[in-house]
């Protein structure tokens, strides 16, 4: 689809205010694996058509559920090539571009643009925790180098650094930064985020953890990035399509399905659960392999025979004989 959104001007980069809407249901893609280092085409392309057929509004892949800090700089472009081609301008390609090095972000927000893809998603950067004023400086200093719509993401629980209500107030000013995806979980900080629309009439707020999208799209978020629109995009959709329409029956029979499913991210006992169970669902209805990213070991059969009992008890996996 891609969004042209610069000028090259004496060798710069001058990035420009776009539109893109992001209303509605957003997957994090998970990452195919065919082996270490190995991207799975052919799970891709199932995944893809899957969540577009699904309708969700956009895919977001690097992320963390695309395990991309655990993916090489190599395997993350093509991650991005073949996403661009297979989507095919279908729906937009988001693409994570966070790294620990300035440089590296850059890089992959360039490529990004070249493949076609549509915005980048941006965290603060991990492992060295910064102070807002360096955040700040951090974004304002990022942003003319990106060559695309720049999507924040708070994501504190992994990052360790929350992108501060009073930063954002500051970084709404950069018109190509286009609203925040919040992963945080705290209704309270979300609520902010939404207030900030009334600086910026085109800021769109998504939320992460999917239990909480009624109450996000209540308080005046836009959508949801969740991980388990991965595996059910359809239930995902039509629980966003209830509750704009304010179906009450249709939104709470949709989110019944989504919080029993969430019982898969309970299996295992390491905090990487959430991506191996959803991996794992996947592998199950036939999309792609479920092997993780290094240092992660996939699921082993008593706990894919958990996830698969809750896939069938929502109907997402059929019967066993």
């Amino acid at each position: 689809m891609g969004s042209a959104v610069t000028d090259s001007v004496g060798g710069q980069t001058e990035t420009q205010s776009t539109t893109l809407s992001l209303q509605g249901i957003v997957p994090p893609l998970v990452t195919p694996l065919a082996a270490r280092d190995q991207l799975d085409h052919d799970g891709l392309q199932r995944l893809l058509d899957h969540v577009i057929d699904g309708g969700v509004s956009a895919v977001f892949i690097l992320g963390t559920t695309g395990e991309a800090p655990s993916l090489s700089y190599r395997l993350r472009r093509e991650m991005i090539q073949q996403s661009v081609r297979i989507t095919a301008g279908r729906v937009p390609v988001l693409v994570g571009v966070t790294d620990t090095a300035f440089v590296e972000s850059v890089a992959l927000a360039e490529y990004a643009a070249q493949c076609g893809a549509d915005a980048a998603v941006l965290t603060t950067p991990y492992y060295f925790p910064a102070g807002q004023t360096e955040l700040t400086r951090y974004v304002q200093s990022i942003t003319p180098k990106i060559p695309l719509p720049l999507m924040l993401y708070n994501m504190p629980g992994l990052t360790k650094v929350w992108f501060e209500i009073e930063t954002l107030e500051r970084l709404a000013e950069i018109p190509s930064i286009i609203g925040v995806k919040d992963s945080s979980g705290d209704l309270e900080y979300f609520e902010r985020l939404c207030q900030l629309k009334s600086q910026r009439r085109d800021w769109q707020v998504l939320i992460g953890p999917e239990a909480l999208l009624p109450q996000a799209l209540e308080l005046g978020g836009d959508g949801g990035v969740n991980g388990g629109a991965n595996v059910m995009p359809r239930v995902f959709v039509d629980c966003y399509q209830a509750i704009k329409a304010g179906n009450t029956e249709a939104a709470d029979a949709a989110l019944a399905t989504i919080l029993k499913f969430q019982e898969i991210y309970e299996i295992g006992k390491y905090a990487s659960r959430h991506i191996k169970a959803t991996k794992s669902a996947l592998s199950l209805i036939g999309i792609c392999e479920d092997l993780p990213a290094d240092p992660f070991n996939r699921f082993l059969e008593p706990q894919r025979e958990q996830v698969a009992e809750v896939l069938r008890e929502i109907g997402v996996l059929g019967k066993a004989e």
